[in-house]
């Protein structure tokens, strides 16, 4: 008896404590997911957005910088063009505006435009003049790959992503636009 009351409490500690840690490892991973990952309402539903802090660190950390400072909640998808994107991002709604901030180089990387909901960092000509404004890809845009950063990928919603207004099909300017009506980091969503 006394032996397996020894066995016992061997048993139970081998199991627990790895399942311990186990918990442990996930509640942090959990953590670090929400971290990384946006909520974007629109007034057609809500849109999850999962950041790629790994491939493209400081384009992400700018999101989550503006997104904490509401920079993003109110403005306009200045430029939506069918089939291809939504852009949004640009306090003055003309695709010509920026945050206070200054630009970003550009963080090409592994990941590529092959689907849709893709996150990209808007830019100029100058491919490292990205800040504020980014797009979500309507359907695969291959020839993006290598000229614009991807800085994430929309996981829910796209449902609600097609149903933003489209602009002119030659410019992809959109009169009377829909805006964001509020973007949050989900570890910080009220």
């Amino acid at each position: 008896m006394k032996y397996m009351i020894k066995y016992f409490i061997y048993f139970c500690l081998i199991v627990a404590i790895p399942d311990h840690a186990f918990a442990q490892a996930n509640k942090t991973k959990r953590q670090k997911e929400a971290e990384n990952t946006i909520y974007l309402d629109l007034k057609y539903g809500r849109v999850i957005i999962k950041l790629l802090p790994d491939v493209a660190p400081k384009h992400v950390e700018r999101m989550k910088t503006l997104t904490r400072q509401k920079f993003y909640n109110g403005l306009k998808f200045h430029r939506v063009i069918d089939g291809f994107m939504a852009q949004t991002g640009d306090p003055t709604g003309t695709g010509m505006g920026k945050s206070h901030l200054p630009d970003l180089a550009a963080e090409f990387n592994k990941e590529k435009f092959f689907h849709r909901g893709a996150v990209g960092a808007a830019r100029g000509m100058d491919i490292n003049s990205a800040n504020s404004q980014f797009f979500i890809t309507l359907e695969a845009a291959p020839w993006l790959n290598q000229k614009y950063t991807i800085l994430g990928t929309v996981v829910f919603g796209m449902k609600y992503v097609d149903q933003i207004k489209t602009g002119d099909p030659k410019t992809g300017i959109v009169k009377d636009p829909d805006i964001i009506l509020k973007m949050q980091i989900v570890a910080e969503a009220e």
